[in-house]
């Protein structure tokens, strides 16, 4: 694998700058986890900032709730909200004097201009513009109005935008460490808006000024954000200074394999993922090794691995399947590695509320091979103590009416005769009344799994049936051989 060369006087700095306007992405937090990792393995620092220009979008909590989803997989940052530091503050609608510096800035040095075009006129320029096909872009009508009108114009209390002076045919270069060098030409770019009316920067002023003032030295994003990325390039030449390294990252697809991953295919917030029971750990785990591998190919690792190892060069340049098998695959590993205990504490928040006290205890070396999520304890242990319903047909699989009801008879006969209900008493019993009748075993034993549980599939039956206790299991088994008496004094009528 490649090392991406760091020279020994850059001090690294990494960002991530979520937007408050819903909950936080899954491929947020991956694309998080790279940068945290990035800055860790070179002594640098993790920056978090809120991109709160968009006004209209705005979320309330949201804030809150992405600075919590972010600490509850195991992450965190060094300088940002609730924290601080040296280019504080982070909140972007709390640096807003410095947009408009920095767009008048670029105004005086000839670089961006201002524009009074309405909202009416702009909209009338772009339906002219799809009639004749032609890509819609501003069309410089404010571009070389003279110094004398603009004057005149913001005098009178005009309102206004400034637009950024994108020059005529010229390569615009960039250096992705995932896919090389892009460029493109500057004629493809539009004038865009730098500062809009209301005194809020546009998302391009906000971030370039953002992370050059916050010395951020490598801008790891999703991959969506390439296009945009020459008008960054072009703001970086406008104001003279240096461009940080970028790296472009692939999107997840849908499970299915069909299209970017989204809400239309199922759940995708980071919360949602630890709501259905996956540990963070194991998720981290999952977003390491989506288009990344380690040199040995070793999938399971910790995140001291990663940050030792990881090197945004070597992320494939293909967008890559969100695995749901593979990430239950690694939940699993994960949940077979705690104590009991720890598993034991995980799982309280996913009990239900009428869960008995006490019975976690003695269900859970039954359960824990079979969890693949903590979420999963609620339906694997309801019919301990839930009401169970029972299918006259799973009763009586592989066998008839008669001999099954036999069956129940001899079985209930020879459980109420114990004075001590252990597993050794209990299996010994089953087993050498299976033997003696010679039932087949697999026909027998299903039986009395579907009679005392309402499931084929069950944690081991008499590890089970001993849990449940002797009164229930009878209790279950007395209404099974009821249903099927029923189902016998019709036939005869």
């Amino acid at each position: 694998m490649s090392d991406t060369v760091i020279s020994p006087s850059t001090v690294v700095r990494t960002r991530m700058a979520p937007s408050p306007t819903g909950e936080y992405h899954v491929g947020h937090i991956a694309t998080l986890l790279k940068n945290y990792a990035f800055a860790k393995k070179h002594g640098g620092q993790f920056v978090l900032r809120i991109e709160d220009t968009d006004r209209e979008r705005l979320v309330p909590g949201a804030v809150e709730r992405i600075m919590q989803v972010i600490k509850d997989y195991g992450l965190d940052w060094d300088e940002g909200p609730a924290k601080g530091g040296p280019h504080a503050p982070y909140v972007q609608s709390e640096r807003l004097p410095s947009y408009q510096k920095a767009a008048e800035e670029l105004v005086a040095k000839n670089k961006a201009y201002y524009c009074f075009c309405s909202s009416e006129r702009l909209e009338q320029n772009r339906e002219a513009q799809r009639a004749a096909k032609i890509p819609p872009k501003y069309d410089r009508h404010c571009r070389d109005l003279t110094q004398t009108e603009v004057e005149k114009r913001l005098a009178t209390g005009e309102s206004y935008v400034i637009r950024l002076k994108v020059p005529d045919n010229v390569p615009v270069k960039f250096t992705d460490l995932i896919r090389g060098e892009i460029e493109v030409n500057s004629d493809v770019v539009d004038d865009q808006v730098l500062l809009k009316s209301d005194g809020f920067p546009t998302y391009h002023l906000a971030v370039v000024v953002d992370d050059h003032a916050m010395e951020i030295s490598h801008i790891m994003r999703g991959e969506e954000w390439i296009s945009s990325t020459p008008k960054h390039v072009l703001l970086y030449q406008a104001f003279g200074w240096k461009l940080p390294i970028f790296a472009h990252i692939p999107v997840f697809l849908n499970p299915d394999g069909r299209g970017k991953m989204s809400k239309r295919k199922g759940a995708v917030s980071a919360r949602s993922f630890l709501d259905d029971g996956y540990l963070p750990e194991a998720l981290l785990n999952f977003f390491m090794i989506l288009g990344w591998a380690r040199a040995d190919q070793t999938e399971i690792m910790t995140l001291a691995d990663y940050v030792r190892e990881f090197d945004p060069q070597d992320i494939s340049a293909k967008s890559v399947v969100f695995d749901l098998n593979k990430l239950a695959w690694i939940n699993g590993m994960y949940l077979r590695q705690l104590s009991p205990t720890d598993l034991k504490h995980r799982l309280q928040p996913f009990l239900p509320a009428d869960f008995p006290s006490g019975l976690l205890d003695q269900v859970l070396p039954l359960i824990s091979e079979r969890l693949v999520k903590l979420k999963d304890v609620a339906d694997l242990t309801s019919f301990f103590y839930q009401p169970i319903e029972l299918d006259r047909e799973l009763l009586l699989k592989k066998s008839d009416l008669t001999s099954v009801l036999a069956q129940l008879t001899e079985t209930l006969s020879v459980l109420k005769a114990l004075t001590s209900f252990t597993l050794e008493t209990v299996e010994t019993k089953l087993r050498n009344l299976q033997s003696k009748r010679d039932w087949k075993k697999s026909q027998y034993f299903m039986l009395l799994r579907v009679a005392v549980t309402g499931r084929v599939a069950t944690p081991p039956l008499f590890e089970t049936m001993v849990v449940l206790g002797q009164g229930k299991v009878l209790e279950r088994l007395e209404a099974a051989q009821k249903i099927l008496e029923k189902t016998q004094s019709k036939s005869i009528i």
